[in-house]
């Protein structure tokens, strides 16, 4: 069978990863491949791999030897997954790699909003702190969050994992669950509706999937319920704010900050408003890149590979599943 890779974003592999594989399939790569190169790169493919490629129903209908999609990311809201099943394609998705990753790099956003720990960082290498000549001194107001309020839109392992962090630093845990009420017990957890989550809390982090129902969840109409004082961490889907939306309301001072590791279109282009929005941090998609998770990641995805192979196929998605 012939496996190919449409994208490889891993900076490194572990040793034995490609022969490991290649002692079982033929391996075709690729650093990156352009929507309008999907095609002609898979189209002898049995089996293809990929990170960030999307695969389309216009896609899937012209590539007849395809019989199995691994993806090597816990989503998948950019693969077809209905057109899939219908040609009867497999697809897999690899969880739980990044859950400790990502929900650090949450917390990270958070204590960069509550403490300016960059800002003053750069005050001392600039020479403001030689030049004051006191002991100590402060660029910016900075804030403890014990006793604050965490709300956590979407509770699944990396909001757990998230909302155990902020426990650990002294924080109280609303949560709310975006596709159906929850009925499970969590300790230290408070379930709530959204609208209440939002007005009461400190700082709201996002971490549920990317659907019809969640898309844009976060624009004029909820941010509005939402504290002056508070801070936005979003670290699961870009989609899932209107950027409009959110850089109005922090020029207008509608909320304290945001800490964003997503957005609607990566990299950005130029225009969007949040990259001169104020008290907006931004990284590059890369709180799931730890190297920890990195090398779980190519575990899972090898052994994803290696099971199907065998005709033991894992972390199979469901029709009709929602990430």
């Amino acid at each position: 069978m012939r496996t190919v890779f449409l994208d490889e974003l891993f900076s490194q592999y572990e040793p034995g990863f490609w022969e490991s594989l290649e002692q079982i399939t033929e391996v075709v790569r690729y650093d990156r491949t352009r929507d309008d190169q999907v095609v002609q790169r898979s189209r002898n493919a049995d089996i293809l791999v990929t990170c960030d490629v999307p695969i389309t129903e216009e896609h899937l209908a012209r590539l007849p030897n395809l019989k199995y999609i691994c993806v090597c990311s816990t989503g998948y809201d950019h693969i077809c997954i209905d057109a899939a099943s219908q040609r009867g394609i497999l697809v897999s998705h690899a969880p739980g790699y990044s859950t400790s990753s990502v929900a650090q790099s949450a917390a990270a956003l958070l204590l960069q909003l509550a403490l300016r720990t960059a800002e003053h960082s750069d005050a001392v290498r600039s020479g403001r702190w030689s030049s004051i000549g006191t002991s100590t001194f402060t660029v910016t107001e900075r804030h403890e969050l014990h006793g604050k309020v965490m709300g956590i839109i979407g509770y699944g392992a990396i909001g757990k994992r998230t909302g155990e962090i902020a426990r650990a630093m002294g924080m109280e845990i609303l949560a709310h669950h975006t596709a159906k009420p929850y009925r499970g017990y969590a300790q230290g957890v408070q379930w709530t509706g959204l609208k209440q989550l939002l007005s009461k809390s400190d700082a709201v982090s996002l971490h549920c999937p990317l659907t019809p129902d969640t898309r844009g969840m976060i624009d004029a109409e909820t941010l509005a319920y939402m504290k002056p004082s508070a801070y936005l961490i979003n670290t699961a889907r870009g989609e899932l704010i209107n950027e409009e939306d959110l850089a109005q309301a922090l020029h207008e001072g509608k909320i304290a900050g945001a800490g964003l590791d997503v957005l609607s279109q990566e990299p950005p282009e130029s225009s969007n408003p949040l990259l001169c929005a104020p008290n907006c941090i931004i990284t590059p998609h890369n709180a799931w890149n730890t190297a920890e998770s990195r090398r779980l990641l190519q575990e899972i995805c090898r052994t994803n590979i290696e099971s199907f192979l065998k005709g033991e196929p894992a972390h199979i998605v469901k029709v009709n599943a929602k990430k």
